[in-house]
């Protein structure tokens, strides 16, 4: 699990990642000095950074920026990233993050049909999709699913349609998985909450 700090400039540590987080305003000042404070504290601990791997994301809509530079070499500024298996862009947008999951997705459905091909029942079809194909399209949609255009709903609801046509059922659209795994975060934070409070009053 990452990491989280509340302050504009933060390190956000992953088990096998690190992303440097800044809000920058006016100068770039305190963004730069927690990149060379990470990249000192790297060195100190004898961890190399792989320049070449290590990329910049600017969210920026009035000006260019130059990139950071890591043991002389500048960083690559990129107009996408993928940061915990989800794919954020520059413009804010999730059809970077479309065409991700639609490209997965119409992979696992050419497995779907070949198990339809071999004579699987509808029931263990309806197994590979929600674990297979499903899991692909929904993952984190609580994040995105309510931000896409409809053109790439659109695209995903028609993926949907053809899976649930080779499973032979009815399978939840986009915007019904959404509402419901909305509800259901919203219920466990709630759960959550009270637990204090529970705990409190049975003592």
């Amino acid at each position: 699990m990452p990491e989280q700090e509340t302050s504009p400039e933060h390190l956000q540590k992953n088990s096998d990642d690190t992303v440097i987080v800044g809000c920058v305003e006016n100068e770039e000042d305190e963004y730069r000095d927690l990149v060379e404070s990470f990249v000192r504290w790297s060195r100190e601990n004898l961890q190399q950074l792989n320049v070449t791997k290590t990329k910049e994301m600017v969210v920026d809509f009035s000006k260019s920026t130059s990139p950071p530079s890591i043991s002389g070499k500048d960083v690559e500024i990129v107009p996408s990233y993928k940061f915990l298996g989800v794919q954020l862009d520059n413009k804010l947008e999730w059809s970077t993050n479309t065409d991700a999951v639609y490209k997965k997705a119409m992979s696992r459905l050419y497995f779907l049909r070949k198990l339809r091909s071999f004579s699987v029942c509808s029931r263990m079809l309806h197994v590979f999709y929600q674990s297979v194909m499903a899991s692909t399209i929904f993952f984190a949609v609580v994040r995105w699913g309510a931000g896409i255009k409809a053109k790439d709903a659109n695209r995903l609801n028609k993926l949907i349609k053809k899976a649930g046509s080779v499973v032979g059922c009815n399978l939840a659209n986009l915007d019904e998985v959404v509402r419901d795994r909305k509800v259901l975060e919203i219920a466990d934070n709630h759960g959550q909450s009270l637990t204090p409070s529970i705990t409190q009053w049975t003592n």
